[in-house]
């Protein structure tokens, strides 16, 4: 069995984040870093460039004179906006590369992260003001790591998955058959292309259910969106049934109403987010 450690560096050998994602990782959170060098690391990528240019100039921002000038296309963005784009980019392309085996589908796993960091944004934004830039990345990301299973011991990943029944945690079956599971995995690998401590934790223990929780921070949004997410039928798996940490549950029955309106408005959101992210 491998480590989560040799996981990651196997699946860097055969697969590497473009380096403009993962140096726009790294300079999120350095408050050195001016929008010049946001513009100069992008400029090596002109696949980048243009979707920038094109979302900018969408309807979505209305603009009445076409922005050409890259600074201000990210300026009006947002870099950590930015680097939700690049990082989706990149990560959509992993997702979909080949098709459905057995009981586990990268597409329908693709569908909850998007569902799951669309839900998670929205949460963050809605019930707890707070900028949802990074809960959509810890959307995005959190179940990176059955990806990389699949692709370095596909075998034994399969098998956990099959064991997988309803009322279990993929968890406990990828540790018997794998060794280790998803969450490490994914927090490494987000450690490793320089995303924030808060999003490499919230990736982390997104599956594990605390005696007491705070509502807002990043692990609890995330574990509340894939659990809405599961409710509404986007689970990584079929049947299988998301939990909530205890207090979580009781935040949800305190706050039902706001959390009512927000899954009536989810279809729209993500759609709304397809178009920033994923076209």
């Amino acid at each position: 069995m491998l480590t989560a450690q040799q996981y990651v560096k196997k699946f860097k050998d055969i697969k590497t984040l473009p380096y403009v994602v993962a140096e726009l990782s790294r300079m999120i959170d350095d408050d050195s870093i001016t929008m010049k060098d946001f513009e100069d690391v992008i400029k090596m990528d002109p696949t980048l460039v243009a979707r920038l240019l094109r979302l900018v100039n969408s309807a979505f921002y209305g603009f009445s004179q076409p922005i050409t000038s890259i600074g201000r296309a990210v300026a009006y963005v947002g870099m950590h906006n930015l680097r939700n784009i690049a990082v989706t980019d990149a990560l959509q392309n992993i997702f979909q590369e080949n098709n459905s085996t057995g009981i586990f589908s990268r597409k329908r796993l693709w569908l909850h992260c998007a569902v799951v960091s669309t839900c998670s944004k929205i949460i963050a934004e809605r019930i707890f003001g707070i900028n949802g830039d990074d809960a959509y990345i810890c959307g995005i990301l959190h179940d990176f790591g059955k990806i990389i299973e699949e692709q370095i011991t596909r075998e034994d990943f399969l098998d956990a998955c099959e064991a997988c029944q309803p009322t279990d945690t993929l968890i406990e079956h990828e540790r018997h058959f794998l060794g280790t599971d998803h969450c490490e995995i994914g927090y490494l690998l987000a450690r490793d292309w320089g995303m924030s401590p808060l999003i490499q934790e919230a990736i982390r223990d997104h599956h594990t259910l605390a005696a007491v929780a705070d509502p807002s921070n990043l692990t609890s949004i995330l574990q509340i969106a894939q659990y809405i997410a599961g409710q509404l039928g986007y689970n990584s798996l079929p049947d299988i049934i998301s939990t909530l940490s205890p207090s979580l549950v009781l935040h949800l029955q305190e706050n039902m109403d706001e959390y009512k309106v927000l899954i009536e408005d989810l279809p729209q959101e993500i759609i709304k987010a397809q178009n920033i992210y994923e076209n």
